[in-house]
């Protein structure tokens, strides 16, 4: 089976057992979305600044690897033209529902995000695009689609996983493992990965995710970092993400 198959797989039964990332936004939430009053996250717990994104009415959105019902309700009822890309089935099971109780209309395509994707040169405004690349091998590829996809000023924003979290034990207090954290290039630790039920999962360094932004033509406009949320690294308000804004010119 296929890395990805076994990470489509994984977040399904993830979903299942009350995943913090696959759970919608409450009715409620949706409501004051409609009201003007939002929030949307990247990364485990700083909400996007509201000026990276500007104006959403009539704005064509991709949310790639975005699904789960979080994001793209918000944008919906902020008056975005909305589709999501996502290759947990559970996920975009969320997506639909929420959308259909809601009653607003949304494009969901359950789809790997590692082969090219299935839109038209210069669809998109705007790419949201949460932490996700830590399931993924190879992230410049990714960089160059979303390019490609976007149109001229088009907007990407990304939620990047630094690395850090994967060199430490589960306690996040010894150092276990060496980076780059790469299961498909070490058979321990990817029998240890299918056992946890964690997927295959990679680590990535500055320079393939911010250098592969740039690589693909972006220019970086602004960023923050963020924390996991829990454990000893949050703690210690040791950053575990990025979050990049950057624009096609």
């Amino acid at each position: 089976m296929k890395y990805q198959e076994i990470n489509s797989k994984t977040i399904d039964s993830w979903c299942k057992n009350g995943w913090q990332w696959g759970k919608p936004i409450s009715q409620e939430e949706y409501q004051k979305a409609l009201n003007g009053e939002w929030d949307v996250f990247l990364t485990p717990t700083k909400a996007v600044p509201h000026e990276w994104f500007g104006n959403l009415k009539g704005k064509k959105i991709l949310g790639l690897a975005s699904g789960g019902g979080q994001q793209i309700p918000v944008f919906a009822a902020l008056g975005a033209e909305c589709t999501v890309l996502d290759y947990s089935r559970e996920q975009c099971d969320r997506e639909r529902e929420f959308a259909e109780r809601e009653g607003y209309n949304v494009e969901i395509l359950q789809f790997d995000m590692t082969k090219r994707l299935p839109f038209a040169d210069e669809t998109f405004d705007l790419i949201f695009h949460p932490v996700s690349n830590c399931y993924v091998e190879e992230v410049k590829p990714i960089f160059k689609e979303c390019f490609r996809v976007l149109k001229k000023n088009g907007i990407l924003l990304c939620g990047l996983d630094n690395g850090i979290n994967f060199i430490f034990d589960e306690e996040g207090i010894a150092l276990k493992y060496k980076l780059p954290f790469n299961p498909l290039k070490d058979p321990q630790l990817y029998e240890d990965s299918i056992k946890k039920n964690e997927g295959i999962q990679f680590s990535h360094t500055l320079e393939e995710q911010i250098g592969g932004q740039l690589e693909a033509g972006f220019a970086l406009t602004d960023l923050y970092e963020d924390t996991n949320g829990y454990g000893r690294l949050h703690e210690y308000n040791i950053p575990s993400f990025w979050a990049t804004r950057a624009f096609k010119a």
